[in-house]
């Protein structure tokens, strides 16, 4: 029992040490003896556990995932039909790339990383089934998986170009849900309610506010501060 007390300890130090280099420092800018000097830990102890950075960011990427569809549910209220849940939680992803780079790092790492992409895909699939199976009703869930391995494209291409001027962020935000909820056959003028819904709404000041609950959520899980990892404004 001591051996494995020293080991869920050993785990837990690590993902603090990880969690928190990550969104301070950014992935690929955090080295591994960053890690073992920040968790205390020998490089045998990390490998057994984790093995790479990567697993380490797997668990991350799982954290956020599971907490994004219920904060965008929060967002689009009880009373909207689903694609307004998924209108609000890709749009969710992709303001939050453009307000912290760090974030942006990490998304893009998981849209990149084979196993973790194939997570997301194979999650999101039960996901979009739920959601656009009524417009698609000779669907299954294979069929949205291998849907959802071109919109994952769609959504690394647009959150790794950064917005500007000429691109600002409400007009990707249009142009990625238009490609995609046609793609998922929602008809036109539902298509056009959804986007003139997501128009009305602060995307930045809702992500800002959702980016600090998930630092939060983040802090409480790995024990760490999260002071000053949240950019304000």
């Amino acid at each position: 029992m001591a051996v494995r007390s020293d080991g869920l300890q050993t785990e837990k130090r690590i993902l603090q040490a990880c969690v928190r280099l990550f969104l301070e420092n950014g992935y690929r800018r955090t080295t591994m003896l960053q890690i073992f000097k920040e968790a205390q830990v020998s490089s045998g102890s990390f490998q057994n556990l984790f093995r790479s950075k990567d697993g380490v960011l797997l668990e991350l990427v799982n954290f956020m995932f599971e907490n994004q569809f219920g904060m965008a549910r929060s967002v689009a209220g009880a009373e909207l039909p689903p694609v307004y849940v998924y209108a609000a939680e890709t749009a969710l992803q992709i303001t939050l790339t453009e307000l912290n780079e760090n974030l942006r790092e990490i998304y893009l790492e998981a849209y990149t990383q084979e196993h973790l992409l194939d997570y997301i895909q194979r999650a999101t699939a039960k996901e979009l089934h739920r959601i656009f199976g009524s417009y698609q009703p000779g669907l299954t869930e294979q069929d949205f998986y291998e849907l959802e391995l071109g919109t994952a494209g769609l959504m690394r291409g647009y959150m790794a170009n950064p917005c500007t001027a000429d691109f600002p962020l409400e007009r990707k935000l249009e142009k990625f849900l238009t490609l995609a909820l046609r793609g998922y056959k929602v008809p036109e003028e539902e298509l056009q309610q959804v986007l003139s819904f997501l128009a009305g709404l602060d995307m930045r000041g809702i992500a800002q506010k959702v980016m600090e609950e998930l630092f939060r959520q983040l802090a409480m899980r790995y024990e760490f501060s999260p002071e000053g990892l949240v950019p304000q404004g």
